[in-house]
């Protein structure tokens, strides 16, 4: 009878006699080429973002056009200032014809013994204060940038990776299959067995999205702003509408690849940071199964 017992809850665990239970699988999901180009990406936009954050800060403000200068309208800008009662430093952001007070965050900010200090962005968040050396290591991470982006590029199209990887179906644009992506994502729902091999449409039209048009966007429009640049590719102020409104343009697109990036941190943090890290390292990526009903 205890051996009867035994059997059936044996089965009970396993679904059906004889068939164990479902474990974990390993594939192969990032190349070689995908994995270093990545990690030269992470490099790159890390020096990138602070060192024009610090570009920025010589002059906090966009204006649209060919020419920009203290005195012309601006479109955005970061500025600190004095309260005229009190004193005391305050930090204001202007958008269009809108004034935020930012102090603490943009304009002034405050350092570990509470003293102000100003400037558009926190020193935390820049490299150095000298303007030509900022600029420097600027250009220098901007062209290995890409210099990566084209070994990418040339990559994904001869190895087939755009289109095997990338290319969604015309299954996964359906708008009931996007919406179901996109409710799973809310639930936090990690995928399992055969959805988990792939990426989903969401992170397909994402990544499409920052290849082919964010990057090409900050390429082009850092190029616009180089009179180097622009004399022997004039074409480029037609396409931007000037150096001033290329270098708002160039703002904004950092500011999107930003928010990218930091979606992107977030999302490996809640679906398996150590499966995800590792599949960027080593190119083997854990599987979980699928449910049980």
């Amino acid at each position: 009878m205890a051996s009867s017992d035994a059997s059936a809850t044996d089965t009970a665990r396993t679904g059906a006699v004889g068939v164990s239970p479902a474990r974990r699988e390993f594939i192969y999901r990032h190349s070689v080429a995908v994995r270093l180009t990545h990690w030269v990406n992470v490099l790159c936009l890390t020096l990138l973002f602070m060192s024009g954050l610090q570009l920025f800060n010589f002059h906090p403000a966009l204006y649209w056009g060919n020419y920009g200068y203290r005195g012309v309208p601006t479109v955005f800008s970061i500025s600190g200032t004095r309260d005229p009662e009190t004193r005391e430093p305050v930090g204001i952001t202007q958008i269009g014809d809108y004034n935020f007070d930012t102090t603490g965050f943009l304009g002034v900010t405050y350092d570990s013994d509470g003293q102000a200090h100003g400037g558009a962005f926190p020193r935390w968040a820049i490299t150095g204060t000298d303007l030509a050396v900022t600029r420097d290591w600027h250009f220098l991470m901007a062209w290995l940038l890409v210099i990566n982006g084209a070994i990418y590029l040339s990559f994904g199209v001869f190895s087939g990776h755009f289109r095997r990887d990338l290319a969604p179906s015309a299954q996964e644009l359906r708008p009931r299959h996007v919406l179901n992506d996109i409710w799973n994502h809310l639930r936090l729902r990690r995928p399992r067995g055969e959805a988990a091999k792939h990426y989903n449409v969401l992170q397909k039209l994402t990544y499409l999205l920052v290849i082919f048009l964010l990057l090409p966007a900050m390429v082009l429009s850092g190029l616009t702003m180089s009179p180097a640049a622009t004399a022997a590719m004039p074409f480029l102020f037609d396409l931007f509408g000037g150096r001033q409104s290329a270098r708002t343009i160039h703002f904004i697109a950092a500011n999107f690849l930003l928010l990218f990036v930091l979606v992107h941190i977030v999302q490996v943090a809640l679906f398996g940071a150590f499966n995800l890290m590792r599949s960027m390292i080593t190119g083997r990526y854990a599987v979980r199964p699928e449910r049980t009903p």
